[in-house]
């Protein structure tokens, strides 16, 4: 929270909710005030508590305390400590984690097509073929469908949905040393006793039982092929091994232990493994500590299918081919492209980060033809410059930046695919290739994140004539 900013958690107002905005909230105004609310829907009348104002403040924050008028779309929230109204009528905020579960499934999907098209718009100037109306001048008209796609169930579904996906759980711990989660943009830590958007054998573990003072952090992967789970303890400064020790036997035995260390990026093994075994496309995976995998249970089969069908369809993925996976984690799609351009193709995979260049290493230490290289991808395509005939290009939620596009489009490839968790770092990212004489020549959008304002994104962009 900004100095310039104040919480006020019962000052109210009455607002009616305007349109969706990237960031999991809807815009309201307030004598001429902009106020970002969180859990409404465009065209209700809400009562809303203010969480962030003052005089100096853009704008405001605020959260729906009381529903006035609701949208038709308007549904029983499946979660009562993330429900805002009931949250706020017990005297403290919502936990973050599924601000749209108060909205249909399908409402969800719309809305965040409407975000996905709003911010290519505006920041790349490309207006999709199922466009909200546009007011913004000098765009590209485009053939691309902005759709966003159900992840394992029917789009169709009316029926309750959108729960148990996460493959992966973040916790946090109360000062009483009870499992927690944070409420939105607050250091308020509320104890919860199971997480309904994880899948069964993360809630199985039963972690809200267990007595984890001396720890400040919790993190669990359950892998979505059934193999053994990690828990990953993030001790507080100090903490015993004996406390440890405590916490352990409270564990399940066939569940890996591991503690971490985010200063220096290791976990220590405790008991079993210091990783969780993986599975996607035919390959199996390895992923240490808290290392990056897809969250969702079908996500990445999903999204390796999205990426091979563009380059494959496009002629771009053919045995002999040269490719590039960049911000490549553990080799989620490093094996594929090695499938498909063959022994006598080439893969260059780049990641940054130590650890998880290592679990690359080893995921794909059979492959001859891929070259794996830990640094900071701009690093590397300046030290080892080469043509490509297609790239794949996965970066971290701040996007690749100018500078790394610059340096892809002067690789000089046919094709690139992205994938992308954020539409408007994607959508900047997307003006820079425009700047460079590229155009989107096939998007995909999927909710691997239901009830949630995220989204990922699968774009085939290529260079124009």
């Amino acid at each position: 929270m900004s100095p310039d900013t104040q919480a006020h958690a019962h000052t109210d107002l009455v607002v009616d909710v305007g349109p969706v905005a990237h960031g999991g909230h809807c815009v309201a105004r307030h004598e001429g005030r902009v106020v970002f609310v969180r859990h409404g829907i465009p065209g209700e009348k809400v009562r809303v508590r203010l969480t962030e104002d003052g005089p100096a403040a853009k704008f405001w924050r605020a959260d729906v305390v009381e529903v006035l008028e609701a949208s038709p779309d308007r549904v029983d929230h499946f979660w009562d400590l993330a429900d805002s109204a009931r949250s706020w009528s017990h005297r403290h905020p919502p936990v973050g984690g599924a601000e749209l579960g108060h909205i249909s499934l399908e409402r969800q999907r719309s809305l965040k097509a409407e975000v996905l098209a709003e911010q290519l718009r505006r920041l790349a100037g490309v207006v999709l073929s199922t466009p909200v109306e546009s007011t913004v001048e000098d765009t590209v008209e485009s053939t691309v469908d902005g759709t966003v796609e159900a992840v394992g169930e029917s789009a169709a579904s009316a029926a309750p949905g959108g729960l148990g996906w996460r493959t992966r759980a973040g916790f946090a711990v109360t000062p009483g040393g009870r499992l927690g989660m944070h409420a939105h943009r607050s250091d308020t830590v509320l104890p919860v006793h199971g997480m309904p958007l994880a899948v069964d054998a993360i809630n199985s573990l039963r972690l809200w039982e267990i007595d984890l003072q001396g720890i400040e952090r919790v993190e669990v992967a359950a892998p979505a092929n059934g193999s053994r789970p990690l828990v990953l303890l993030v001790p507080a400064p100090g903490t015993r091994a004996k406390r440890l020790g405590a916490i352990l036997s409270q564990l399940p035995e066939d569940v890996s232990v591991a503690s971490f260390d985010p200063v220096k990026g290791e976990a220590l093994q405790l008991r079993g493994r210091t990783y969780v075994q993986e599975t996607a496309a035919g390959h199996e995976y390895r992923v240490t500590g808290d290392g990056f995998w897809q969250i969702h249970r079908n996500g990445p089969e999903t999204l390796v299918a999205a990426v091979t069908g563009y380059l494959h369809d496009g002629g771009f993925l053919e045995p002999g081919a040269v490719v590039a996976d960049l911000y490549a984690g553990a080799g989620l799609f490093t094996a594929p492209l090695a499938d498909a351009v063959g022994v006598t193709g080439s893969v260059l995979s780049v990641e940054g980060s130590p650890g998880t260049s290592r679990d690359a290493r080893k995921n794909l230490h059979g492959a001859s033809q891929v070259e794996i290289v830990q640094g900071r991808v701009e690093r590397v395509l300046r030290e080892k410059p080469r043509n490509f005939d297609a790239i794949l290009l996965d970066p971290p939620r701040a996007g690749a930046g100018k500078a790394v596009v610059n340096q892809l489009i002067a690789a000089g490839p046919r094709a690139v695919a992205y994938v992308s968790c954020d539409p408007a770092s994607f959508a900047r990212d997307l003006g820079y290739f425009q700047q460079g004489g590229w155009g989107l020549e096939g998007l995909r959008a999927f909710d691997l994140y239901p009830h949630t304002h995220h989204m990922e994104t699968v774009a085939l962009l290529t260079p124009r004539g």
